[in-house]
Formats: C-alpha cells, structure tokens, sequence
C-alpha cells in the first residue's frame, strides 16, 4: 500500500477542509488558535510533501534546505511577501495563493475604518461609557464623506472591489495605479485617474490599497506626507510596510495628518529584515487621532473557510502531478 504524502498544515482550519484533505493526505495539524514557533514548523515539515501556510508564516531559504521534501507550499492568501517565491521555484516547489476571495471582505473593513475615523466613532463610544453624556450637544464634528475627495493608490482588486463601494457616498474619487481602468469604468464608478503627487495634494482621505514590494515600501514617508491634505486622513488596509510608521506618527503630533487607520503594521513583514519590532507607541497612545484593528481584513468566517479550500485544492493539484490553480511561480 503506499504511504500517503505528508501535509502540514501551520494553522487552524475549518473541519470541512480536513474532511476534504483527509483521504489523500496524512494530515499535521495546529488545531489550536496559537501560532507555531518557526522551529516547531520545521520540525514538523522536515519530511512533509505539502504545506499550507498563512499570514504569520515566513518562508526563505533556510526554512526549505530544512524541508527537502516539499514540492507544494500553499498560501492561504493573497498577498505573499512574507514568503521567498524564488527560492521555492529553484528547488522545483510550487508556490501557490488565493487570488480572488479576499477583496469583497477587505473593500468591507476598508469602509469600516474609513467611517470610524472620519465619524469620530471611537471618541463617541468612550463619552457614551464614561458617564459624562447627558444628551446630544454640539461636540465632537467631524469632517464627514459627503462632497469630500478621496483617492485610492492602486486599482487591482482591492482597489476597484473598494471603488464600488464607495460610489454611494456621494464624493469626489481619485485613483493611481500603473494600470488604467477602461473608460466605461470610470464613467460608471465616476473615479479619475491622476498623479500621484495630485492624489495626496488633493484628497481629503487616502486610502492604500498596493501590494508590498520594494517600489511600494514606505511609499508613504516623511515627502508623501508633506504632499497631503493638510488635515486629511490615510487608511491603510493592505500592508504595514507601505507607510514609515515613525513618519506618520510625527505627521500627527504635528497636526498635518487628522488621523490614521490600519488593519496592517510594519511588525508583521517578516522578510524585512530591520522592520520596527512594535507598533509605534505613539500612534498606539494617541487614542483621538487613530484606529486599529487586528488584521481583520479577510477574517469573515465563511471567507475564511473558502480560502483554505482553496488552498487545500492547490495542494491536491500538485500531489496529483498537475499545475496547480493559484501558481505564482512556474515548475518544469
């Protein structure tokens, strides 16, 4: 009888894709809500044909000379700096995501965050809590969407899933991207495309939505920002590392920058090598001028549940020897 391939799986997942994997699989799986050392999934991949990985995972070399055995890595994700794609394609691994299924949920935070900061919401709830509310008064107006500007920097899916939800607020749309949308689009979501340097100068709220790689790292830095708004807001759902954190923080406390919400922290891009340690204590301490959430971007749970199907799938594919759907990376 042959023995099945080994595949690990680095996080928690839904029963449905352990029922889907079970039968071709000899399973290792971390079905706890804790995230496993680096050593610990070595340790249980050194022999592993596949492995399916997520956001707090970093692959490089070292990892794979330590797993000689892979030929699947699969990403349950979009984005994948944290992990060297290189490097799996020169030992024959495949390296695969899931490209389609996190837009919609991320669009819906993106939102989120866009009202929470503009709405003054946080500051709302804690007087609300603080035993000091008797009754509407005149206190704590904000700027608002209506008939204000906001430009969006980048139009893949994030961005153009965003834009379409953004059409019913009744503002101004601005984007950036290499890529240029069709002309009926921009008619139909009444978005324009612009400079870079004409999006920061002229746009109430600036919203990332790019992926991370070194022409995107710290795009936002201590220039961009002097090239806002005065008094406008950045809203970063998409990476940590696309924004100087330090920068921000200073744009703040000067009062050039009305705030800052993020979803994404320059801490969690493992692959760059001197990224801070921490989120910034002074954004973390300046409760009136910023809102955070915990990576929450793609944490729907039937959204979730897809995604690692997904990725379960692309794992099958490559033990079954065919191209699998979500490759990033070519195998010969």
């Amino acid at each position: 009888m042959n023995q099945k391939p080994k595949v690990v799986i680095t996080h928690w997942v839904h029963p449905e894709i352990i029922d889907y994997l079970t039968p071709h699989c000899e399973l290792i799986l971390n079905q706890t809500k804790e995230t496993l050392t680096r050593e610990e999934v070595i340790n249980r991949s050194k022999d592993a044909q596949g492995l399916m990985v997520f956001m707090p995972d970093y692959i490089d070399v070292n990892f794979l000379e330590a797993c000689p055995q892979l030929k699947v890595i699969s990403g349950a994700l979009r984005g994948y700096d944290n992990f060297d794609v290189e490097a799996c394609t020169k030992r024959n691994i495949w390296f695969t995501i899931v490209p389609d299924l996190l837009a919609a949920p991320t669009a819906e935070l993106t939102i989120g965050l866009l009202l929470i900061l503009a709405r003054r919401m946080v500051e709302g709830d804690r007087l609300i809590r603080s035993g000091n509310f008797q009754g509407w008064k005149p206190q704590l107006y904000s700027t608002g969407l209506l008939n204000k500007t906001l430009g969006i920097i980048g139009m893949g899916k994030l961005g153009k899933a965003l834009t379409k939800r953004l059409m019913g607020f009744d503002m101004t749309l601005l984007y950036h991207d290499k890529i240029t949308l069709t002309s009926q689009q921009e008619r139909d979501w009444k978005i324009t495309k612009t400079s870079l340097e004409e999006l920061l100068t002229k746009s109430d709220y600036v919203v990332l939505m790019v992926p991370l790689v070194p022409d995107t790292y710290h795009l936002i830095n201590e220039n961009s920002l002097k090239m806002m708004k005065p008094n406008s807001f950045l809203i970063n759902p998409c990476r940590g590392s696309i924004v100087d954190e330090t920068a921000v923080a200073t744009a703040i406390k000067s009062g050039h920058l009305a705030g800052y919400a993020a979803d994404v922290f320059e801490m969690e891009d493992w692959a760059i090598a001197n990224r801070p340690q921490s989120i910034n204590q002074t954004l973390l301490t300046d409760i009136n001028h910023t809102f955070f959430t915990p990576h929450l971007g793609s944490a729907v749970n039937e959204v979730r549940r897809d995604i690692a199907l997904e990725a379960a799938k692309n794992i099958i594919e490559v033990l079954s020897e065919n191209r699998p759907q979500g490759a990033v990376n070519g195998i010969v």
